[in-house]
């Protein structure tokens, strides 16, 4: 029997008759004999053949969150590996990544947020393991790409089925778990709210993050479409490749200023992710039968704790247009929150951006990538503005999250 990888994690065998054996050997904190249960993978080496992965363990990774506050909320447990139920499957996670609803979460600030202690995580992407009674449309060893309203930072997760989406071939299980949240978020605002078209104008704030990426190559699918971007300088070069046409470094310029000089008619559509006095901005930046679309309050997220003066401030800062103000002005306020739709416009969303994907008109940027024991220097990755594209999570390590023959 020949070791191929080892780590403290896991250990990867393959014996005489070229099967692969994969044991896991955890440190039980919380389970009982009750919640054992076992999962069991196949997926085809880089002979084509199909090869055993079985994995015995009875515990699951976790990052656990305990309280509100700062990283320290966060820990890494092990907890009981649960069954599916019928309309589930278990997915043993290769990835996850971290969204700002993960990081206003942490400080009690985001709605739908789990109750404590609980497990944040919207995304993850994965090897189906188990299926649960009812479950078709799936079958065990498929690569799917996971979304839920939290609960997936974990090594082995349930996910409900009609949630979890086949990955295409070509596709990374990095890049499958940068797909869901950031680029359906973007379909939604620019297609079906914004309903954007050739010639239009867009403003997209925090232009070299995820949702920003995604947001900038949505828009470089509809022709003549102008893009200005906010970005700090340093992150200027690869949003301009990426296809913003106007960076703006909105640490030393002023966002609304510099796109009165391009666009002194205004904008039609603006992506604020921000809230506070760039709310107020956008609003009087928009022209006629123009669109703002809030979807987020990064600004009341200054820093690893909760900063309650900073969330007065904000909330005291943004501007709340009267609907009698609005139908003179012509102008749109929308809001988005992925958390409170229904899955199918989601899923329907999913299918085109998979579609986009293949074509190779949209393919995500991956920041960094960092293991469950870096949870609080990736969060401080984003916290701190020094992201660009995607910032992804991973139970193993960053050079085993996909299995190796």
């Amino acid at each position: 029997m020949t070791r191929l990888i080892q780590n403290s994690t896991f250990r990867l065998f393959k014996n005489k008759s070229n099967r692969l054996l994969f044991t896991c050997y955890p440190t039980c904190t919380h389970a009982k004999l009750s919640n054992l249960t076992r999962s069991s993978i196949e997926y085809s080496n880089i002979e084509g053949e199909k090869a055993q992965l079985k994995m015995e363990k009875s515990t699951s990774k976790t990052i656990v969150l305990t309280g509100y506050g700062g990283y320290d909320k966060l820990r890494i447990e092990e907890w009981p590996i649960m069954k599916p139920g019928k309309d589930e499957v278990l997915v043993n996670m290769r990835t996850n990544s971290i969204n700002f609803a993960e990081l206003m979460a942490r400080q009690g600030l985001y709605d739908g947020s789990p109750k404590l202690p609980g497990v944040l995580g919207m995304e993850g992407a994965g090897i189906v393991t188990q299926l649960g009674e009812d479950v078709t449309n799936l079958k065990v060893g498929d690569r799917v790409i996971c979304i839920k309203m939290f609960g997936l930072w974990k090594e082995f997760a349930t996910v409900p089925a009609e949630q979890c989406f086949p990955m295409p071939d070509a596709m990374t299980f990095e890049e499958g778990v940068a797909l869901p949240v950031n680029y359906v978020t973007a379909y939604h605002m620019l297609f079906d709210i914004g309903n954007l078209r050739k010639g239009k104008k867009v403003v997209i704030h925090m232009a070299a993050g995820g949702v920003g990426i995604a947001a900038t190559q949505l828009c470089k699918t509809v022709p003549n479409v102008t893009v200005f971007g906010t970005a700090s300088a340093v992150k200027h070069k690869i949003i301009r490749e990426v296809g913003v046409t106007h960076p703006i470094d909105y640490r030393t310029q002023d966002w609304q200023t510099e796109v009165t000089k391009v666009a002194p008619d205004g904008v039609d559509i603006i992506l604020d992710p921000l809230l506070g006095s760039d709310a107020t901005k956008a609003y009087a930046t928009l022209k006629p039968l123009g669109k703002v679309i809030h979807f987020g309050a990064a600004n009341m997220v200054s820093g690893p704790g909760t900063n309650y003066f900073q969330i007065a401030k904000t909330w005291w800062q943004t501007y709340r247009p009267a609907i009698l103000s609005m139908m003179p002005a012509n102008k749109v306020v929308a809001g988005y929150h992925m958390g409170h739709l229904p899955q199918e416009p989601i899923r329907e969303a999913m299918v085109d951006l998979i579609a986009l994907y293949n074509e190779g008109k949209i393919k995500p940027r991956i920041d960094s990538v960092w293991s469950y024991e870096q949870i609080a220097d990736a969060m401080a990755q984003m916290h701190d503005r020094k992201n660009i594209g995607k910032v992804i999570l991973t139970p193993y390590d960053e050079n085993n999250i996909t299995p190796k023959t």
